[in-house]
């Protein structure tokens, strides 16, 4: 059974590089599953970015925007650590592939959340998620951003609730909020 580990925090708080530096002193065998679909130009020099961040350290990389679950089923045996970044943007893939009447509410998420996190069990190794704190700001302005916070926040209390360690990192520095 996996060891699951969740990486919070704010944006640009260092919460992905602490990640990619756990996972590389857990194995050399790492798979990173990438959420980030490239939407507009100044998105993609994001993810240009990081990938060059990961360039020469050994990382097999598949981008996937939505069916985690397939991921774990499928993709990441072979691999002894499996690092997914981000589950904010897997939220933001979801709820944004909405079609016709189908409405993506915290139920919806929630199963959608276990479906991934039950597959993520039956890998053997650890499974690192880099997630954002989005409840620590003011209430948004808008039906919309105050539904997609929910779901965020959801994803992260049932992650967290079946993760062996949670993980804070402010400014940089991580800070165990649980730790198995």
């Amino acid at each position: 059974m996996a060891k699951i580990i969740l990486i919070s925090g704010g944006a640009r708080s260092g919460k992905s590089s602490h990640a990619l530096e756990l996972a590389e002193s857990l194995s050399t065998k790492r798979l990173f599953v990438a959420t980030c679909p490239k939407i507009d130009e100044e998105m993609a020099k994001r993810v240009e970015r990081h990938q060059r961040e990961r360039k020469g350290r050994g990382w097999v990389t598949i981008e996937c925007e939505k069916d985690l679950a397939d991921v774990f089923y499928h993709k990441s045996k072979g691999f002894d650590v499996v690092l997914v970044d981000c589950i904010t943007l897997w939220v933001n893939n979801i709820l944004f592939s909405e079609s016709g009447n189908e409405v993506i509410d915290d139920n919806a998420i929630a199963l959608l959340c276990n479906q991934w996190l039950e597959a993520a069990r039956q890998c053997s190794g650890t499974v690192i998620c880099v997630t954002n704190e989005v409840g620590l700001g003011i209430v948004p302005d808008n039906a919309l951003a105050r539904r997609y916070r929910d779901l965020v926040g959801t994803c992260n209390q049932l992650i967290g609730r079946k993760a062996s360690d949670v993980i804070l990192v402010s400014c940089g520095i991580p800070f165990y909020l649980k730790k198995d």
